[in-house]
């Protein structure tokens, strides 16, 4: 992410700073009070497994919708035009939906805590501990990322510096989850959902009515840009050049399939809110809770990025001193008065704050259980554990504040995220779904295929796409190129060396491998559970119906 242009100062007053710090004490007294429920690590680490379907499935979504998606994907629609909804209704709702329907049995009936002890489970002790070392540097370097993105634009938009920024936001995340654990964070992450909504419509709505609504925003586009700019599928053809730089079938295998299965089946911070929940009912439905909310953020964070094209037509080029990073601020900037200026820079940050918290919380859980308690400390009292997360919290805080800095030698961060994405979470689903649908997919083969598809990755793009050798338009291109490269080659030495090595029992694969059971997965409904809307399939068949219906008026 480049630096945002230093005319972005804006004019915030009292009004402003009050709300930011009304916010900031809410959260705090958030932590506070859910430090009463914490007596046990599984109180620490899952909330007890004691939450409601409603607030797990407002943090799923809350969790993802940090700053970095809503500057990121601003700034991609202002760079790529509506090609960006790609990123939510092919590659978000469908794997949500997979995960609550197909996944979260598996998941919540086999009683592990985290993504890696169901490997652990599966394979052994070594896919296991590949998985965590490698969860837990991506979720320190991601968090990184988002408090470095946080101090740019707090540097730029309120004057801060960033060390400044780093320190205080870093602050408040390690004192709410320290003091409140897994709840803190997804209380708070349901506050700031809200507070990130009420920073975004009226910044949407005050902007399409500045430019004529979506019938002149999208004459003005087609205008300047091409009638291809302001549809999803339009000059996505094979052989077709657009400025996303990839055509429909690497849209659909390597953003659809890959990235967004690897992504959000794996990914520990998402998964983490659903096993909190009360029960499997409440588990398989927080994904697919979060999918209907999903479904419309295009609407709040890709319509002002095409927005702020229209109304900065420079954006973006040398010429103007900005960068498409710089579109939601440079709304902010021109569009909101005080007061409503005070919510936007109080949701901007609320949303760095849940995304940071995510990866924070997970990180302490992976840490805590599958590396320091399954490796290096085993069989200590659950006192020792409690406390041991509760120091890892603070040792991950600081580590992000360390890969904050990091974050700063690359130039475009949502590059470099989707990137990390394809290097780690497509591998992790490649083996997991094998092994989840094949029983004779081995321990050896969890290992070696989940480093083998990794490896291939990072060999796609540092050097066929970096050094010249295949030719990908763009970075975004080569980043669906690498998750493809990864899934067929992780699946492809998979399933080579599990003919040759000897697979687990099959009365060991209990509740871990399709057609099997567990008693956890064959627990009775809760009582309310037949009510539609308590129903996982009838939420999960509206999901996708609705997200189709939605691409109807960006595709024609």
């Amino acid at each position: 992410m480049h630096y945002l242009a230093e005319g972005l100062r804006l004019p915030t007053n009292a009004l402003d700073y009050s709300i930011l710090i009304l916010y900031f004490a809410v959260v705090l007294g958030v932590g506070f009070v859910a430090r009463r429920s914490v007596q046990t690590s599984l109180d620490f680490f899952l909330s007890g497994r004691s939450l409601p379907a409603w607030v797990t499935g407002l943090a799923f979504v809350a969790a993802n919708l940090g700053a970095l998606e809503i500057l990121g994907m601003a700034a991609n629609g202002a760079q790529y035009g509506v090609y960006t909804v790609h990123w939510y209704w092919v590659g978000a709702i469908p794997a949500m939906v997979f995960l609550g329907l197909v996944m979260m049995p598996f998941y919540y009936g086999s009683k592990v805590r985290s993504v890696p002890e169901f490997l652990l489970h599966r394979y052994g002790p070594s896919s296991h501990l590949l998985s965590s070392v490698i969860f837990s540097v991506a979720s320190v370097l991601i968090a990184g990322v988002n408090l470095y993105a946080m101090a740019i634009v707090v540097e730029a938009l309120l004057g801060w510096p960033q060390w400044v920024a780093i320190v205080v936001a870093g602050f408040f995340v390690l004192a709410y989850i320290t003091l409140g654990g897994l709840s803190s964070a997804i209380y708070n992450e349901v506050l700031q959902f809200f507070v990130i909504l009420a920073a975004l419509i009226p910044l949407t709505i005050v902007g399409l009515k500045r430019v004529g609504g979506w019938g002149g925003l999208k004459d003005s586009l087609e205008t300047s840009h091409g009638a291809d700019f302001t549809s999803a599928w339009g000059g996505t053809g094979i052989g077709s050049d657009n400025p996303l730089g990839a055509n429909w079938l690497t849209i659909v295998l390597g953003l659809g399939f890959c990235l967004s299965f690897g992504y959000w089946t794996t990914n520990f911070a998402e998964v983490q809110r659903a096993l909190s929940a009360k029960n499997l009912s409440a588990a398989q439905r927080t994904p697919l809770i979060a999918a209907f909310p999903k479904m419309f953020i295009p609407l709040i964070v890709v319509v002002p990025g095409l927005i702020a094209l229209v109304l900065e037509p420079g954006i973006g080029t040398e010429k103007s001193g900005t960068q498409y990073n710089d579109a939601i601020p440079l709304l902010m900037r021109d569009l909101l008065p005080n007061g409503v200026l005070g919510l936007a820079v109080t949701g901007l940050l609320a949303a760095f704050m849940a995304g940071m918290a995510a990866n924070v919380s997970s990180f302490n859980t992976v840490f805590t259980n599958d590396i320091w308690g399954a490796y290096i400390r085993k069989g200590r009292p659950d006192e020792y554990y409690l406390l041991t997360g509760r120091v890892v919290t603070a040792v991950g805080v600081l580590c992000g504040m360390g890969t904050a800095f990091i974050a700063s030698s690359f130039s475009n961060i949502m590059n470099y995220l989707q990137t990390l994405f394809s290097f780690f979470n497509v591998p992790l689903f490649c083996v997991f779904i094998i092994g989840m649908f094949w029983k004779r997919a081995t321990a050896a083969a969890g290992f070696w295929g989940l480093l083998s598809g990794t490896v291939a990755a990072m060999i796609n793009y540092f050097w066929f796409y970096q050094e010249g050798v295949i030719s990908i338009p763009s970075d975004q291109g080569a980043n669906f190129v690498s998750a493809i490269v990864a899934f067929v080659v992780g699946g492809v030495v998979m399933v080579g060396v599990s003919l040759f090595t000897r697979p687990k029992p099959v009365e060991s694969l209990a509740g871990l491998v399709y057609g099997t059971t567990s008693p956890g997965m064959a627990e009775p409904p809760a009582a309310g559970d037949e009510a539609w809307y308590r129903k996982p399939a009838l939420l999960g068949w509206g999901a996708i119906i609705l997200a189709a219906l939605c691409y109807i008026p960006f595709s024609l």
